[in-house]
């Protein structure tokens, strides 16, 4: 009998984004057809931002859901550094 067993991947960093140490929360989705992050972090009213971030050819993430904050896109290429370290 094979087992598969896939690793859940969920962790929090804090980046400072628009001036403030912003908590964001990732969380890896296993049965997406690609490699895909689920991730969110709060507004300055406590409102949750939530977005997904897409590994594509190049082993670059993305983020991938339109509209966001623009001080929550100024932050791709760090979220993109720490997904890369997450998981290797």
């Amino acid at each position: 009998m094979l087992s598969s067993f896939n690793r859940n991947v969920a962790f929090t960093k804090l980046i400072k984004a628009q001036d403030r140490m912003r908590e964001f929360n990732f969380r890896k989705i296993n049965n997406a057809p690609s490699d895909l992050f689920h991730v969110d972090v709060s507004d300055d009213r406590g409102n949750r931002i939530m977005f997904k971030m897409q590994r594509e050819d190049n082993n670059h993430w993305r983020i991938i859901d339109e509209p966001i904050p623009s001080w929550v896109a100024e932050t791709e290429k760090q979220l993109n550094d720490i997904i890369e370290e997450e998981i290797r």
